[in-house]
């Protein structure tokens, strides 16, 4: 394990646009330019397709070097079911004796729904601690991939709240307790397990959040991804994920003199002239996503050499090694109480409209909802000692505002 941070590109898109070729490109380009690089793919079929014969036997849970410099991995998610099965079988092997219970075995064990996700934070953690300058990841399409970025903030919230740290810390009086409540209190195994399970996540939570960590964004031109694309944005922004480029893929030539593919090559350019009006820098949206066209080759991209053609993923954006600085927190508290008395909490949330904006406030939390996405946020200490008298969405930015509670904020003398 090094201790630090590798420079690390997601890759999503929405289903069918090519996003393995992009990232099994942007993995070998990283890789012949120095970087030792893992491509870690959450298809449990692996990105031997794209890069070649060698990779189809190659690629399994564990990383495998195909070529030099470029390891592959792929996520298993009945590998991880059935170990983490047979490990809390284990745990619990006092109990389900005493109960009579038949253990299952390996072999008699298949993956229930969901496992996917949980297998690829797993996979994302054991990527976060191995010796790579650079983290190529394969995910889902492009909502499924939203989902599983927000997975671990929000499962280390359920635990908290269901396994709180401090309750342990009380073991001495358990008993007591118990007697007193007339109801078993938790063993300590499973205070254990919320522990090392918080950990886990903390470690993919990080990775995640690291100014080392991007997004990229494969679409092929179309009305299908520009949909896509705009629902996304609203995820990306209130997940605070950052994206480093938006991928245009299978771009066809525009001087064609097929009549078919000049009609079709039409239509992908002003395709390609709104996502750069909407998305690119200086667009009215401020998304600021620059965008990066791969030319059409004609076929399928197969191995290595046609990998290698598509040099608009060469480049991996600024450098974002692990000593880069932190960008400012993109959600800011402005003090106003000298001018109107109040706090305002700005969060840019480019491309929103209000009907899809929701807004609760729940004790120390703030509820919020964009479109089809939702996060839980903790207040910052001052906001929690006032009340929501507001909000308004100004320019792509969501201005809330708060008023100091008498009774809560400290008196100055």
């Amino acid at each position: 394990m090094t201790g630090k941070t590798p420079r690390t590109v997601l890759v999503t898109g929405p289903g069918g646009a090519g996003r393995t070729t992009v990232a099994a490109a942007t993995a070998l380009a990283a890789a012949r330019r120095g970087d030792r690089t893992l491509l870690l793919c959450a298809d449990p079929a692996g990105p031997g397709a794209v890069l070649g014969t060698a990779a189809t036997t190659a690629a399994g849970v564990e990383p495998a070097e195909v070529t030099p410099g470029l390891w592959v991995a792929r996520v298993d998610p009945a590998d991880y079911f059935r170990n983490e099965f047979l490990a809390l079988q284990e745990r619990a092997a006092a109990a389900l004796d005493m109960l009579g219970a038949r253990r299952l075995d390996g072999e008699e064990l298949t993956e229930l729904p969901g496992a996917e996700q949980f297998a690829l934070l797993q996979a994302l953690r054991r990527a976060a601690a191995g010796d790579w300058n650079v983290l190529v990841v394969d995910l889902p399409p492009l909502r499924d991939a939203l989902s599983v970025l927000a997975l671990p903030e929000r499962l280390r919230r359920l635990i908290g709240r269901l396994l709180p740290a401090e309750r342990q810390a009380a073991r001495a009086l358990r008993p007591m307790i118990a007697q007193l409540a007339g109801v078993p209190m938790p063993a300590g195994w499973l205070y254990g397990a919320a522990a090392r399970r918080d950990e886990e996540l903390a470690a993919v939570q990080a990775l995640i959040g690291s100014p080392a960590t991007t997004v990229r964004l494969v679409a092929e031109p179309g009305p299908a991804a520009a949909d896509a694309l705009r629902v996304a944005r609203d995820g990306l922004s209130l997940y605070g994920l950052r994206v480093d480029a938006l991928v245009p893929n299978k771009v066809l030539p525009t001087d064609s003199s097929d009549a078919w593919l000049a009609t079709l090559a039409a239509q992908q350019q002003k395709c390609l002239d709104g996502w750069s009006e909407e998305y690119g820098p200086g667009s009215g949206s401020g998304a600021g996503w620059p965008l990066r066209e791969v030319r059409h080759l004609g076929r399928d991209p197969r191995g290595l050499d046609d990998l290698a053609d598509l040099e608009a993923l060469a480049d991996l954006g600024p450098d974002l090694g692990p000593d880069t600085e932190p960008d400012p927190d993109p959600w800011w508290v402005e003090d106003r109480r000298e001018e109107d008395g109040l706090l305002v909490w700005s969060l840019p949330l480019p491309g929103a409209v209000k009907a899809d904006i929701g807004l609760v406030r729940r004790g120390d939390e703030l509820l919020l909802t964009v479109g089809p996405f939702h996060r839980i946020v903790p207040l910052a200490g001052a906001l929690r000692r006032c009340t929501v008298s507001g909000a308004a969405l100004t320019d792509g930015v969501l201005k809330v505002r708060f008023t100091p509670d008498p009774g809560l904020w400290p008196r100055t003398p």
